[in-house]
């Protein structure tokens, strides 16, 4: 069976580790001004991944996502000490960008907008980079996916959406219900079980993972994976047992 993976989040805005609510970035908590202190000591704890976000570049504040790409050049030196990987995604949207973060050292992309639009340059980056490098970030607020930034809605149907992007050869998809994310509500675990059933894919889930429970229910039902942050950030999960949790599920 493949590895289970605990994603730690890290998600930048101007420089800080911050955490929104609901992808609404006038609802946003501080938790660091120090992100490569955060990525080591996750790292510490005996993550091997980091899922990183430029919350700026997903907002289209172009200055300030310049700055954040200081931050995550930082974050790679770390993770390479560890000889762990770092996923990364927000506004993400040619193919130059994509190539860019991969000649930093970034080990998979994540877009999202870019492969609603023009899921050809999806397509494109599979085929040059292959599908471990490549994911889909999929943000479903009450349904409805969610693109530039969550901050508008698309009107896809999101199975067909994924049913797509996989006939373009897509392994890997973020699944995140908006309305849960930073709220500590705990996940949409049916959502992201259903997307699992398609074979072709694998499925991390994300958005308001609180419980350990959780956790645990997420690898049962076939899931790749879990991003956690705001709960590990206040303390309401510890992250150095859930990763023996899922060194022990595993």
């Amino acid at each position: 069976m493949d590895d289970f993976i605990i994603f730690p989040a890290i998600d930048l805005r101007q420089g800080r580790v911050v955490r929104l609510q609901e992808g609404d970035p006038n609802r946003e908590t501080v938790f660091s001004t120090d992100p490569a202190e955060v990525a080591y000591r996750f790292l510490s704890a005996g993550a091997r991944w980091l899922h990183v976000i430029n919350l700026d570049g997903a907002l289209g504040e172009e200055k300030a996502a310049r700055a954040n790409e200081t931050a995550i050049a930082q974050i790679l030196e770390i993770t390479s000490e560890f000889n762990a990987h770092i996923q990364v995604g927000g506004g993400v949207r040619s193919m130059e960008a994509i190539a860019h973060l991969l000649r930093m050292g970034v080990h998979r992309v994540i877009l999202g907008t870019l492969a609603i639009q023009q899921p050809q340059t999806l397509a494109a980056a599979i085929a040059r980079w292959g599908a471990e490098r490549i994911a889909y970030s999929l943000d479903l607020r009450q349904g409805e996916v969610q693109i530039h930034g969550w901050q508008r809605s698309a009107p896809y149907d999101p199975a067909e959406v994924l049913a797509r992007l996989a006939d373009y050869g897509l392994r890997w998809v973020i699944f995140t219900d908006v309305q849960r994310d930073g709220m500590l509500t705990g996940a949409n675990l049916d959502s992201a079980a259903a997307l699992a059933r398609d074979p072709r894919l694998r499925v991390i889930l994300a958005g308001g993972v609180t419980h350990i429970e959780e956790v645990r229910q997420a690898r049962a039902r076939g899931l790749a994976g879990v991003i956690v942050g705001r709960a590990l950030y206040t303390g309401e999960l510890d992250l150095a047992t859930l990763l023996a949790e899922a060194d022990h599920a595993g």
